[in-house]
């Protein structure tokens, strides 16, 4: 008899194997994969290069508490994320800041200026509705056509103007020289990955984890008290009302014969190529290695679920499902997939770690890691 099925050994499902562990219940995490970790998994590839199997995953947040609840199963390699664009045969730093301005248009512009030859290129919305709308109304279309139209486009398959403002206005601009990708309190990467980094995390005799299964073949035939299911909501009730749309990924590595390859850790390509963008992983890792490994990034509408297409009808389909969850007395739904939502890694932390009170009493919150007892994160 587990107390928990928890479904999925990715972030949500990890955190909450974890910590229920530690208060004695029984846990069994199931995974269709075969390894845990989720899209955060690492491994080291036939070269010996540690590199990410499911694209490049940048730990940051600016939650103290879910910093080191996670840093209580690795150590941190200090790691601040940097990406060039691709746009008029130029590498220039994104999010746009002054020395993307100043670079694009060969001008030498002070923080004051920028601001106001972007709002000179602006076209004010009175309602910003719409992916293309959010940009145009703080940069300008010329801006948007060279940096945003493309990519979303190659992203999404989809125009600008039929995807929700929430995809593009999470992009920021800046009036000052801050090339960082993330400008979090907390950036880093584990220091040994992110695989060894579950390790740790599920190293508990109450955990089992049963890989290369579906839990509905196994769900009739396991006894267990509750379900804590991190997966498509939609696969969950069979989809009952239709699929959710997702967008995935296809992602092609390459083994390069030389020590480093491109000039930053990621370079996009809004334009050109059918790739959105490119990553060299030992940026990332730190990594010592007379080779190097990229991979390209190739969207496409089927394979593993990835990205929630963020449209109004999607929305409302969600809600139906979310309908349903709201009705069950013995499941509990976590995690991006299980909520059709796009959440950064800590975000999905803090979720599990909020679900995981509102589980327990207070009293419950207390648990112990090699020995010691922890404090109760406030997530």
């Amino acid at each position: 008899m587990f107390d928990y099925m928890i479904v999925g050994a990715g972030l949500a499902g990890g955190v909450l194997a974890e910590r229920l562990a530690h208060t004695g219940k029984k846990i069994l995490l199931v995974d269709k994969r075969n390894h845990i970790g989720g899209n955060t998994f690492d491994f080291y590839n036939e070269d010996g290069i540690l590199v990410h199997k499911y694209g490049p995953h940048i730990f940051h947040t600016n939650s103290r508490e879910v910093f080191n609840y996670m840093g209580n199963f690795t150590e941190w390699r200090p790691y601040e994320h940097r990406v060039l664009a691709s746009v008029d045969g130029m590498l220039v730093p994104i999010p746009i800041n002054l020395n993307t301005i100043n670079k694009l248009y060969g001008m030498n512009l002070s923080s004051c200026q920028v601001e106001s030859f972007l709002e000179s290129k602006a076209e004010k919305k009175q309602r910003v509705l719409t992916s293309e709308d959010a940009v145009v109304n703080k940069v300008g279309r010329e801006l948007y056509e060279k940096f945003f139209k493309g990519y979303t486009r190659k992203q999404w398959d989809l125009d600008p103007s039929e995807l929700d403002a929430s995809v593009t206005s999470r992009i920021p601009t800046r009036n000052n020289r801050d090339d960082r990708y993330f400008t979090d309190s907390y950036q880093a990467i584990p220091l040994h990955g992110y695989t060894r980094m579950f390790e740790k995390m599920l190293d508990h005799p109450n955990i089992k984890i049963l890989l290369n299964t579906d839990y509905k073949e196994i769900e009739n035939s396991i006894s267990y008290k509750k379900m804590i299911y991190t997966g498509p909501i939609d696969y969950f009730y069979d989809y009952c009302y239709g699929k959710l749309p997702y967008r995935s990924l296809e992602f092609k590595f390459e083994t390069i014969e030389q020590e480093k390859y491109q000039p930053t850790g990621t370079i996009n390509y809004p334009n050109e190529h059918p790739y959105t963008r490119s990553t060299e992983f030992k940026y990332l890792t730190g990594q010592k290695h007379p080779k190097t490994s990229i991979v390209y990034e190739y969207p496409k509408n089927e394979g593993d679920p990835y990205y929630p297409v963020p449209r109004q009808e999607n929305a409302e389909l969600y809600r139906r499902y979310q309908l349903l969850a709201s009705r069950e007395k013995n499941v509990h739904f976590a995690g991006r997939l299980a909520t059709y939502k796009y959440y950064n890694m800590d975000q999905v932390v803090a979720q599990a770690l909020t679900l995981y009170k509102k589980i327990f009493s207070s009293q419950d919150l207390e648990y112990h890691i090699n020995g010691h007892k922890l404090p109760i994160i406030q997530s």
